[in-house]
């Protein structure tokens, strides 16, 4: 073989790799999340936390326990309470990745432990991660898990008997 025809074959080869590579990365990359079943605490957490993060606040709102001292009386409020105290539900610009770590039932209530991972982009010697994790609790109302409080992605003036102001 002539080395022009040695270098062809090396490059043929060499895009046939990289195709490969991204066909792979493409095909192993997690699929979007779903909404699971709302009849587990874990459940309706989890469809919770999906529901703030992609924006769909109805959804959102209810899952919110109706009881509470300081409920936000319309979806309207609901949204204006979030939009006030937006560092509080991780609208913070970065890609952020939350799973449940532990429940805890215990008859009409539920203490959930959630990791919430924080994506960036981190300099050379930077993981380019941080994570922490934060409790909430939801209690059974009526044959529904809903959420009654929660460290993160909580507006704490729910919890308040005159609201949020």
């Amino acid at each position: 073989m002539k080395g022009t025809d040695k270098f062809l074959v090396g490059i043929v080869a060499g895009i046939v790799l990289l195709v490969g590579a991204v066909l792979v990365v493409a095909f192993l990359r997690p699929n979007q999340p779903a909404y699971q079943p709302d009849d587990t605490p874990e459940g309706a957490a989890h469809n919770y936390l999906l529901a703030l993060q992609l924006d769909e606040y109805e959804r959102a709102y209810g899952y919110l326990l109706p009881t509470l001292p300081g409920y936000p009386d319309s979806l309207d409020a609901f949204e204006r309470d979030i939009e006030d105290r937006r560092w509080n539900f991780g609208y913070d610009g970065d890609d952020v990745s939350l799973a449940i770590e532990s429940v805890d039932v215990s008859g009409y209530r539920a203490k959930i432990v959630v990791r919430r991972t924080q994506f960036s982009r981190g300099g050379l010697f930077d993981s380019g991660q941080s994570s922490y994790t934060f409790e909430m609790t939801l209690r059974r109302e009526a044959g529904a898990w809903k959420v009654a409080e929660s460290d993160r992605y909580w507006a704490s003036c729910w919890e308040w008997s005159e609201g949020c102001p």
